[in-house]
């Protein structure tokens, strides 16, 4: 019988009179609790452990029985042996009390010795059943705890594949790894493209090491390997250190060195490289001083936790490289998109930079709001993927610009297509002019009166050229053409000229399908000075209407292009035909078009709204598709203002000359009266200072002038 063991006898006065006084002698330990009364052993039991329990009984009855099993209900043959002595027992009701679970039953008269070996053999039976719970619970404790590293492990996996914050995901791997360890400290290299390891991340808050250490020696080229950390690097396997002090493989004077400089004892190291799944090594993981979970000493990194903080670097590395190459990826399409936007200022010299110019200034008036705590406090761009969504939107804005030709976008004269066709009126002009000087001179041969020809040649050459002035000025996109204007304009074509030589040749077979059932006339053939010819007509074709699906909302002129001489001079205002016109706003169809084409990944899913609304109005009679206040988000009314107060203001536009920073926004403040922009963002844009901001940037020195703001602050009524 084991001196520790704890054990309850029950007995009664008649029983202990009818046995030897020895056998409970043997029994009589100072863990032994006493009682006499059967009723005691429940509270007994529920108030203590115990090893056994003796039953001492005068006579075994259906009494005893069922107090064994009931006892049985919540305490195991194994966990509480029980041992019956009876001074009187049957052998049936002895089959009777073992089947309810007493593991001995003896009956008097019996031998102390035997009583002995009967407990100690119990006994024993409580003790492996003890030591195997223990076994057990260790075991359980090991699995809980193992269980609990690949939880951590599966769940760190998961964060993982879903951080796309670089500086998050880089303190996720090493702080989950550091938990996952229990150690004292975490430190991550990084490999960079000059073959280095730079230190990206520590868990400790010491000052992180600004040198890298090379993979290979500069002189030699061989493998820089005596030091851990190019050493796992180099050769894609992880190091174990049990004792930095001891350690003699490798080079660790600076681990040292930081120990003396801070006070800090390294003892155990392990270090593992994060190799993606194609082998390429992508960092290291260095991690420091094992603590015991028991006493939190340092101890030896475990040969347990091994392949556990593997397999977290290899998801490090993975993530990593998903990463990288997610950056790579969002690089390229936002480098693509600016190249986009450069390509189309490219085309022409005067929209130089728009594509540029406006971003600048729609992000600009976006921070603004961003920060604003009144009318725009509850805008927000929730996290740094909406702000990209927007300044792509913003790079796209006028990417539908490459199908519009150059000669429509920079059109500075109302005669202008490839060429200013001015030019060619001018030649007519001067036929005419010549045509005077020939009728003079004949005259004089003829006998005519030589100062009555001279005075009716003079006429007409100042005729001419009071014409062609006026035709010239007509010209101009700046003057504003008056019916008397377009009537004495109609009258100058019908002036003629005459024409010797053939007019198709030369020409390209597209000019010539033009001139279809036309009949060439007899030559020399008698013209219009100015004239509007059915070969000037350029007919649209089907396939360049848009569908009707998209939802536009622009008339669409019958012919693509008119360029009939007459038809251009008469433009009331501006230099653009009601087809260029067409085909100027075209280039929002066509960003719509392209955009809504295109299958933006779900976080850029408002690019095509946010570079394609930009023409829409307030009070919705905008385009494409007059979308009403309500449909036109905040990032939407930045675009419009930022788009106009650049056009506004560009110092690059051969038709107009640039406004002043004052003019500029008194055009905006007439478009905020009329509705056609946000007068809160309006407003917003003068009291931030942002247009002076823009302006010093972008404007030259002569359109900076003084703006008082209050002038244009007013309310505007709905």
């Amino acid at each position: 019988m084991t001196p520790s063991s704890h054990i309850l006898i029950c007995h009664d006065a008649s029983t202990a009179r009818h046995l030897a006084p020895s056998s409970f002698g043997a029994l009589a330990t100072e863990r032994t609790q006493w009682i006499d009364n059967a009723a005691q052993i429940k509270p007994a039991l529920a108030g203590g452990t115990f090893d056994l329990l003796v039953l001492s009984v005068d006579e075994l009855t259906a009494a005893t029985i069922d107090l064994i099993r009931e006892i049985r209900t919540s305490h195991s043959e194994s966990a509480l042996p029980i041992l019956l002595l009876a001074r009187t027992a049957e052998p049936n009701v002895r089959s009777h009390a073992l089947a309810a679970g007493a593991n001995d039953c003896l009956a008097q008269p019996v031998e102390e010795a035997e009583i002995a070996l009967r407990i100690d053999k119990l006994l024993t039976i409580n003790r492996l059943f003890k030591r195997q719970r223990e076994s057990e619970s260790r075991l359980e404790e090991e699995v809980r705890a193992r269980t609990a590293k690949l939880d951590m492990l599966i769940k760190n996996g998961i964060m993982l594949s879903s951080e796309r914050d670089r500086a998050k995901l880089l303190r996720q791997i090493l702080v989950e790894g550091q938990s996952l360890l229990n150690c004292d400290g975490a430190t991550m290299y990084l490999l960079t493209e000059r073959q280095t390891l730079r230190f990206a991340l520590r868990t400790r808050d010491d000052q992180l090491p600004s040198m890298e250490i090379p993979l290979y020696d500069e002189a030699t080229g061989k493998p820089n390997d005596h030091y851990v950390s190019t050493y796992v690097a180099l050769n894609n396997t992880a190091v174990v250190i049990d004792d930095v002090y001891r350690e003699t493989r490798f080079d660790l004077s600076g681990t040292r060195q930081f120990d003396q400089g801070s006070h800090y004892r390294t003892v155990s190291l392990l270090t593992v490289p994060m190799a993606a799944t194609d082998g390429e090594v992508l960092g290291v993981l260095q991690f420091i001083n094992a603590l015991s979970p028991e006493d939190g000493r340092v101890v030896r990194f475990g040969d347990d936790v091994l392949g556990l903080v593997e397999a977290l670097a290899g998801q490090a590395a993975v993530a990593i490289d998903n990463l990288q190459l997610l950056e790579a990826q969002e690089s390229l399409m936002d480098n693509l998109f600016r190249v986009i936007g450069t390509a189309i200022d490219a085309k022409s010299p005067y929209t130089s930079r728009h594509c540029n110019r406006v971003p600048e200034l729609a992000i600009m008036l976006a921070e603004a709001a961003h920060a604003d705590t009144g009318a725009f406090a509850s805008f927000r761009f929730e996290n740094a993927e909406q702000w990209r969504e927007f300044k792509i939107g913003a790079w796209l804005h006028d990417c539908g610009k490459v199908t519009t030709p150059e000669f429509v976008i920079d059109k500075a004269t109302k005669l202008e297509t490839i060429h200013n066709r001015i030019h060619e009126i001018r030649t007519r002009f001067e036929v005419l002019l010549r045509d005077a000087e020939i009728e003079r001179l004949q005259a004089c041969l003829a006998g005519e009166n030589a100062a009555l020809a001279e005075s009716r040649c003079a006429a007409r050459k100042q005729q001419l050229i009071d014409d062609f002035a006026f035709v010239a000025q007509c010209n101009d996109g700046a003057r504003t053409m008056s019916d008397e204007d377009v009537a004495r304009l109609e009258e100058i074509a019908r002036t003629t000229w005459l024409r010797h030589f053939d007019d198709r040749l030369g020409a390209s077979h597209a000019e010539i399908a033009r001139y279809g059932d036309e009949l060439a006339p007899r030559l020399p053939a008698q013209e219009p000075l100015l004239a509007d010819k059915p070969r000037h007509i350029i007919p649209r074709d089907p396939l360049q209407v848009p569908d009707p699906s998209y939802g536009f909302k622009l008339e669409i002129p019958a012919n693509l292009y008119n360029h009939g001489e007459l038809y251009n001079l008469r433009i009331r205002r501006g230099t653009l035909t009601e087809e260029e016109r067409y085909k100027i706003n075209e280039h929002m169809l066509c960003t719509i078009m392209m955009l809504e084409q295109m299958r933006f990944p779900k976080n850029l899913v408002r690019v095509p709204e946010y570079a394609g609304t930009h023409h829409e109005a307030i009070n919705g009679t905008g385009y494409p598709r007059r979308l009403a206040e309500g449909q036109l988000s905040i990032p939407a009314r930045i675009m419009a203002i930022a788009d106009i107060f650049e056009a506004l203001t560009a110092p690059d536009r051969p038709y107009k000359k640039p406004n002043t920073v004052s003019e500029a926004i008194r055009v905006l403040h007439a478009l905020k009266k009329s509705r056609h922009i946000d007068a809160e963002l309006f407003d917003l844009f003068l009291t931030s200072g942002l247009y002076r901001t823009y302006a010093e940037k972008f404007l030259t020195p002569e359109q900076i002038d003084a703006v008082e703001i209050s002038a244009f602050l007013d309310p505007v009524a709905h």
